[in-house]
């Protein structure tokens, strides 16, 4: 089994256990490969969760990155819809970058690689956007959105999508 088939099955296993609950020998379990091979990888948790994330995050941010076929607000409320189908499949309990945080605070390694993927994610919002000026607003909505998503389901992604589209109506550019 390949390393991203391994950080492919810990993603799924801290996606749906969270990070306090799974032990090590549970998430070599549910990785399908031997501590051996799984210490190879990944020679920590921290590490698993590390590996976890940016496998995450590459699926996440290709999903996003195929909104690029449209642009500006259509672009943009595209990746909210985007949004609004990974909340509703993957990350129904919240995102899991933000968990990670919450669960390993000092961890370095961990806020590098959250730290990343969320700049990462504004640069994009701006790209697909096409307006640098809003990309710190958009992600705002966008953590907002994953926050609130739990508690209001798709009713998040609607109200997002509204201050999204009042954003892009407004003639201020200074956020």
């Amino acid at each position: 089994m390949s390393q991203q088939q391994i950080a492919e099955n810990l993603e799924r296993a801290f996606s749906q256990k969270g990070f306090a609950e799974p032990s090590v020998a549970e998430l070599k379990a549910l990785s399908g490969v031997s501590m051996r091979t799984l210490y190879k990888y990944f020679p920590s948790k921290e590490s698993m969760v590390v590996g976890a994330l940016d496998y995450r995050h590459q699926r996440y941010l290709a999903l996003l990155e195929q909104c690029a076929q449209h642009s500006g607000l259509d672009a943009t409320l595209a990746a909210f819809d985007v949004l609004g189908s990974w909340m509703k499949e993957h990350a129904p309990k919240g995102c899991l970058s933000v968990n990670a945080l919450a669960a390993f605070p000092d961890n370095a390694d961990i806020n590098s690689t959250v730290e990343r993927h969320k700049q990462q994610v504004i640069d994009l919002l701006a790209k697909l956007s096409g307006r640098d000026d809003l990309s710190h607003a958009l992600f705002v909505l966008h953590e907002g959105t994953t926050t609130a998503y739990p508690i209001l389901g798709e009713s998040a992604i609607t109200a997002a999508k509204v201050a999204i589209t009042t954003l892009f109506t407004t003639n201020s550019t200074s956020y």
